[in-house]
């Protein structure tokens, strides 16, 4: 992506063609190109790693964890370490394997990530002494071990306003999921440009308003991310998260 001058760009594509564009929205993630053309950030390890996998067909092929799972999302945390298992449709539970740890353990343990057998063996040691019912989680996996360490923008992340360029979503704001506002946010984002390009005759008008809006509430969103991760995975981080959870609904139930 090249800037022409007048605050228009011209993209260069992997296949040799070119565009020119008025308005370039860097909605490409959390490893944004258009990201640096605007703010010299980059995504940090967060300190936890999670280790996906999952099960298929849960109720009929794995009912003790189904149960387990409920309908929504389970969370088991301790030790810096947590269990995560969520329905996602179609009789799929995901199952996040969550670890403090640091950011090339598979590597630092001589690992090969699709070796499951190894990958299995490695997260037993780390959860020595959990209840066998959870370690299911770990153990009856339909989908093999994908290794995901997970990364955040800083807090609060801004950008000069640059004619002709904007972002949305991950590029704009990467926080860790224990937002629970990523994907949320990333359309809302996407709404309200949209919003500001049909109300506001000028383009650079409507991105300003739009940065306006979009710059405070993502900061606000992260800064809850930040916190939720770091009590989450924490030596005590069940009760951290009872806490915050009991803080912010208030008490319904004795």
């Amino acid at each position: 992506m090249a800037p022409l001058g007048d605050g228009t760009h011209r993209l260069h594509f992997a296949d040799g063609t070119t565009a020119d564009a008025d308005l370039v929205v860097g909605a490409d993630g959390a490893w944004s190109a258009v990201r640096r053309a605007l703010s010299g950030a980059t995504p940090r390890y967060t300190g936890v790693t999670f280790v996906e996998t999952g099960l298929n067909d849960a109720d009929r092929r794995h009912p003790r964890l189904a149960g387990l799972t409920g309908h929504g999302t389970m969370m088991a945390l301790a030790d810096n370490l947590g269990l995560i298992a969520q329905r996602t449709g179609g009789g799929h539970i995901r199952v996040h394997v969550g670890m403090r740890t640091a950011e090339d353990w598979h590597r630092q343990a001589g690992l090969d990530p699709a070796d499951r057998a190894a990958v299995r063996d490695a997260l037993l040691d780390r959860f020595a002494g959990w209840s066998p019912d959870l370690l299911g989680f770990v153990t009856e996996t339909d989908t093999g071990y994908v290794n995901r360490p997970l990364y955040a923008l800083p807090v609060p992340h801004a950008w000069p306003h640059t004619p002709g360029l904007t972002l949305l979503g991950d590029a704009a704001h990467l926080m860790s999921p224990f937002s629970g506002m990523g994907a949320n946010l990333a359309m809302l984002d996407g709404a309200d440009l949209a919003r500001a390009l049909v109300e506001h005759p000028d383009v650079d008008q409507a991105v300003m308003a739009y940065e306006k809006v979009l710059l405070p509430r993502s900061a606000t969103a992260a800064e809850g991310a930040a916190e939720g991760i770091a009590s989450a995975f924490a030596p005590d981080g069940a009760a951290q998260v009872l806490a915050h959870m009991t803080g912010r609904h208030g008490h319904h139930e004795r």
